[in-house]
């Protein structure tokens, strides 16, 4: 499991960017998360998630709020 912030969330496409701990950027789509509601989101919120490979490179799936 990897952990990081919210970067960006480009709301109206349904998608947003994490900057995991090493500093790199990973695609998310709102399919991907688990318990968490799209909208509630917010730029800076910690979250845990997984990188799977996709045709246009790596994203993050199973995508959770990180428990405080």
């Amino acid at each position: 499991m990897h952990t990081g912030k919210i970067k960006k969330i480009v709301r109206e496409r349904g998608f947003g960017f994490i900057s995991d701990t090493d500093g790199k950027e990973v695609f998310f789509h709102q399919s991907s998360l688990v318990d968490a509601q799209f909208d509630a989101l917010k730029e800076e919120q910690a979250v845990e998630f997984e990188i799977e490979n996709s045709p246009k490179g790596p994203r993050a799936v199973n995508v959770q709020v990180a428990k405080e």
